[in-house]
């Protein structure tokens, strides 16, 4: 069968590439075309888009790039329609695959969501654009199933995709790193977020002279995009790509953007702070409109702030100090968040997600 696939950040590619593999397991006449980074082009071949050109952060972000979006739309339907897929799969990235799918089903395209958008935290009322537009959901969360329940809709839970792959990274001997003290700093994936967060997390070196500090450079990024926040550092942080897995095992706490990172770093059982500022409109609108407590993926699982989160303002180096001189330096708060990091982790130990997503794929196609 002929597979569109569409992702539009580090995250989706991640979960993307797996997914590819998984199909390819269950059918072997798969093909595939997608929008995607470099981790699905290792499974797939050439993207039609890049990631790095299609993930935009925040409500004023969206406005000023929405010439770009407009056109990314119109090219996708346009090559839809000449590929001639037998289903499209939405990866996350809600605000363009719910166009998507709206347009590909009144064309008549099969369409399958893998990685529901988090509609439970805000702008809920998309649920009934869902019901209408997408025919097999399939969720990674343990709550999604109730909350799409409430709405008359039946989803698939498949578990989380990043279980398996932290614990294979687990079973495989440990190359540490030259440091022994080590922080890792995880600004996120996003040009405009790693503009924000990152000059904060750096301004906490001074204070920790016997740590070295590791940056991990998002897949779609250059190195040089970096540069300029490091210059007030010179020598004092290493750079590091593709290798999150090895980071978290040896770190001894992170300072991670709010996003798919903090549950990565979370169930690596690396104590960490979740970090998180936007451009201060957006941010507005944002506190209007979202009805969750917790804005981390652990915190949310939980239902109780097991992570700490700083949020715009109180996103300073000051609390960031503060924080993470009781993650490095605290028994008591090490002993709560290894506690509640092993509760976390029973709650998402299912099947491998990626496999049981192929499975109900295949089998919800197969004539």
């Amino acid at each position: 069968m002929k597979y569109y696939i569409i992702a539009g950040e580090a995250s989706g590619d991640l979960h993307g590439s797996n997914l590819i593999k998984a199909l390819k397991k269950q059918d072997n006449q798969a093909e595939f075309r997608f929008w995607g980074g470099d981790k699905m082009a290792a499974e797939a071949g050439p993207a039609v888009k890049h990631i790095k050109d299609l993930a935009f952060m925040g409500f004023v972000e969206v406005l000023q790039h929405l010439s770009t979006i407009l056109g990314n739309i119109k090219f996708c339907k346009a090559d839809i329609l000449q590929y001639k897929p037998d289903a499209i799969i939405f990866i996350d990235y809600p605000g363009f695959n719910l166009r998507i799918a709206k347009w590909a089903k009144q064309q008549g395209f099969k369409t399958i969501y893998y990685i529901s958008p988090q509609i439970w935290a805000w702008k809920e009322n998309r649920v009934h654009a869902i019901k209408r537009d997408v025919d097999l959901m399939l969720t990674i969360l343990p709550f999604e199933k109730a909350f799409y329940k409430k709405h008359n809709m039946e989803v698939a839970f498949v578990g989380h995709p990043m279980v398996p792959i932290v614990q294979e990274a687990l079973e495989q001997p440990l190359q540490a790193f030259a440091h022994e003290k080590i922080i890792a700093l995880m600004p996120g994936s996003r040009k405009q977020e790693i503009s924000k967060m990152l000059p904060i997390m750096l301004s906490v070196m001074p204070q920790f002279p016997d740590y070295q500090f590791y940056l991990a450079q998002a897949p779609n990024m250059d190195l040089a995009f970096y540069e300029p926040f490091l210059e007030a550092y010179p020598n004092n942080v290493v750079i590091v790509q593709h290798e999150n897995a090895r980071l978290l095992r040896q770190a001894k706490a992170a300072l991670v953007t709010s996003g798919t990172a903090t549950l990565e770093t979370a169930l690596y059982q690396c104590p960490q702070i979740v970090c998180y500022k936007a451009n201060s409109f957006s941010y507005f609108i944002a506190k209007k409109l979202i009805k969750v407590k917790y804005i981390s993926l652990a915190n949310l699982i939980l239902d109780k702030e097991a992570v700490r989160e700083l949020i715009q303002t109180g996103l300073n180096t000051a609390e960031l100090v503060k924080t993470l001189k009781l993650l490095l330096f605290d028994a008591s708060t090490q002993a709560q968040l290894k506690q509640d990091y092993q509760s976390l982790w029973q709650m998402l130990a299912q099947e491998n997600a990626s496999e049981k997503a192929a499975q109900e794929i295949f089998q919800f196609l197969k004539p």
